[in-house]
This record gives structure tokens, C-alpha cells and sequence, in this order.
């Protein structure tokens, strides 16, 4: 884990507890939705987290945020079909 993290989060076990708790929570709320939607939020999450990981800007991850959302509805709208 990065030292910045550690740093501002104080104990890494609680950086870790706090995304497992983000994705539990992210995986429950999918339990109504369609398949494009949930597709939709798996991409756009999947996209920013990417943007995220390589060191892009606010911009840039906001921008794999939306690409990879609209490709993700797309995705999941076809396999639902």
C-alpha cells in the first residue's frame, strides 16, 4: 500500500476494512437492477479505477469513468437480450 495511504488512513488494516466494505456495499446495491445497468456501474468503476491505478488526472479518470460506463450498459443491455 502506498505510504501517502498508510499515512492518512493511520493503520493499513483499516484502508483494508473500508474496501471491503465499499464493495460489499457496491455489490448489494446491484441486487434490482437490469443487466445494462449493472453492467453500466461495473464499467464505469472498473474504467476510473484503471484511469486511477495508471496516474491519470481527474479528467482522464472521469473520462474512463464515462467510456467505460457507456460500453458496460451497451455490454450488459446485449447480454440480456
Amino acid at each position: 500500500m502506498d505510504r501517502a495511504l498508510r499515512t492518512k488512513c493511520g493503520d493499513t488494516r483499516l484502508a483494508a476494512f473500508a474496501s471491503a466494505l465499499m464493495l460489499v456495499g457496491t455489490l448489494t446495491a446491484c441486487e434490482g437492477m437490469s443487466t445494462g445497468q449493472q453492467g453500466g456501474m461495473a464499467g464505469a468503476a472498473l474504467g476510473s479505477g484503471i484511469a486511477m491505478v495508471a496516474g491519470g488526472g481527474v479528467a482522464t479518470t472521469v473520462g474512463a469513468g464515462l467510456i467505460g460506463g457507456a460500453v458496460g450498459y451497451l455490454g450488459g443491455s446485449a447480454v440480456g437480450r
